[in-house]
């Protein structure tokens, strides 16, 4: 515990033991771990969380870099989830990550045990991905914070939390509602998002990476590899849109202010 005693002097000085021993209890699993989830993981272990579970399909591509906190040339092909857990423990080496190359979907979610975490946090790019996570955090006792897009957004004044029903202003919350709608179903309870009503345009064309290292030439055996086999994630996605670090950056770190508060101020 000395280590850890110098690691977290300061977030002790101002939230007080009890918080510090609560943070050091809670599980935490972040799924999708770019541009906003891998900034939301790294505040989480520097605020005292130490039982992270984190989860991503995907490599590192060249294209990360610009965003994604554990992207840099030298991680490139990288595992993004090793890459991130190897960064995370350089932080704190008595924390317990998890990292787990997956993708979630119907086949895999099952897999997860999402009611074994206390907060369940959301960074998941695909849409039908995404509202299925929404619907099963939901139903479980987990506290659970989502991410809506970040791409396309400079201004960072513009960023805001608001409960999901009430975000404005956002094309992705706005399509999961209109999902929701369409399936005649609604999340079992309210939750809060961060999001951004600034829309702005894609200015430049996007063309694939080129790197070799883009590409998964063999996958962990589990639920859901065989989606990872042969995969350039970089240029397969239904849509790329431009995104900048300073705005993706700060929507993962205020979900892990909004983890922090919510753990630090429980009995």
């Amino acid at each position: 515990m000395g280590i850890e005693r110098g690691i977290f002097n300061r977030a002790q000085l101002l939230l007080g033991s009890d918080a510090m021993e609560r943070l050091n209890s809670i599980k935490v699993i972040i799924f999708g771990v770019g541009g906003v989830g891998s900034w939301c993981a790294e505040s989480l272990v520097r605020s005292g969380i130490s039982h992270l579970t984190v989860v991503d399909s995907d490599r590192v591509c060249i294209t990360n870099i610009n965003r994604q906190l554990m992207a840099t040339v030298k991680t490139v092909g990288q595992v993004k989830v090793e890459a991130l857990k190897e960064r995370l423990l350089t932080i704190n080496p008595m924390a317990e990550i998890d990292a787990r190359q997956q993708i979630f979907s119907e086949e895999t979610a099952d897999s997860f045990c999402l009611d074994s975490y206390d907060y369940i946090i959301d960074a998941i790019d695909s849409l039908k991905d995404k509202r299925l996570l929404i619907e099963m955090a939901c139903n479980t006792k987990a506290v659970f914070f989502s991410s809506m897009g970040a791409a396309l957004k400079m201004d960072p004044t513009r960023i805001k939390v608001a409960e999901f029903w009430k975000v404005e202003g956002c094309p992705l919350a706005r399509a999961l509602r209109q999902r929701f709608k369409r399936l005649k179903r609604k999340p079992a309870r309210k939750f809060l998002c961060v999001y951004s009503d600034e829309l702005l345009e894609n200015k430049g064309h996007n063309a694939s990476c080129g790197t070799e290292k883009c590409m998964c030439p063999k996958a962990k055996n589990g639920p859901g590899d065989a989606a990872l086999l042969n995969h350039e994630w970089c240029s397969s996605k239904a849509q790329i849109n431009g995104s900048l670090m300073h705005i993706t950056a700060i929507f993962g770190m205020t979900i892990a202010g909004l983890v922090v508060k919510d753990a630090a101020g429980r009995p």
